[in-house]
C-alpha cells in the first residue's frame, strides 16, 4: 500500500495518483533484501534497514554488503558510517549517511523525502512525514524535532521543537510518544 502524502489514504502499490484526492503519489521501489516498498529516493529501507542505492532507471541496487539480510552487521564487519541507529525491537541497523550533513527522518512525502524512512517499522503511524533531523557538525551529531505531531525524545526526555540536542553513544531516541518507534544511537568513536 502507498500512503498518500496529502490525505493519508491507503492506495494500491501500483497506483500513480491517490484514489481519494487525485494527488500524485510518491514513486516507490522494492528493497532488494526484503521486498518492502520504500520511497524511490530513500537511502535506507524502512523495514529491514538495508542501504538502497537508486539507479537511473529507478530500481534499487544491491544492499550494502556489510549488512546481512536481517539488517544486522555481519559479525566480522562493522558499519562503514561513523554513526548508526539500531532499532530497539527489530535490532535493525541503519547507518547514518556519511556524505550528508543534515539527515531527514520521517515517512515518504512530497515536500522533503526522508533520508531515513521509518514507515516500515512497527507503530510508525506515530511518526510524522517530516519528523526530525540529525545534523552532523564535525564529529558531533545533533538531533532536532522539526515540529512533529508526537515529539522526539532522547533518553525519555522531550527534545524541544526547533532546538538541537547533542547525541552521545548509547542514547535512546524515540520518534513519537510512548517509545514505540525507538532506536539506540551508536557512534564509532575511532573515526
Amino acid at each position: 500500500m502507498i500512503t498518500c502524502p496529502n490525505c493519508a489514504y491507503q492506495n494500491p502499490d501500483n497506483a500513480a495518483q491517490c484514489d481519494a484526492c487525485c494527488g500524485p503519489l510518491p514513486v516507490t521501489i522494492a528493497c532488494p533484501s526484503c521486498g518492502a516498498l520504500s520511497q524511490a529516493d530513500a537511502h535506507f529501507c524502512g523495514h529491514c534497514g538495508a542501504q538502497l542505492a537508486v539507479t537511473e532507471q529507478g530500481e534499487a541496487s544491491r544492499p550494502d554488503p556489510k549488512v546481512d539480510l536481517d539488517g544486522i552487521p555481519s559479525p566480522s564487519e562493522t558499519p562503514q558510517a561513523a554513526a548508526y541507529l539500531q532499532h530497539i525491537t527489530a535490532t535493525t541497523i541503519i547507518e547514518l549517511p556519511p556524505q550528508l550533513r543534515v539527515i531527514h527522518i520521517g515517512k515518504p512525502n512530497d515536500r522533503i523525502p526522508p533520508d531515513i524512512d521509518v514507515s516500515g517499522f512497527p507503530h510508525s503511524e506515530v511518526v510524522s512525514r517530516i519528523h526530525a533531523i540529525i545534523c552532523v557538525e564535525e564529529n558531533e551529531y545533533l538531533i532536532e524535532d522539526v515540529g512533529s505531531a508526537n515529539g522526539t525524545y532522547v533518553n525519555n526526555l522531550p527534545v524541544t521543537a526547533g532546538s538541537r540536542q547533542r547525541l552521545k553513544d548509547g542514547d535512546r531516541i524515540a520518534f513519537g510518544k510512548e517509545d514505540k518507534v525507538a532506536f539506540l544511537f551508536k557512534q564509532l568513536l575511532d573515526k
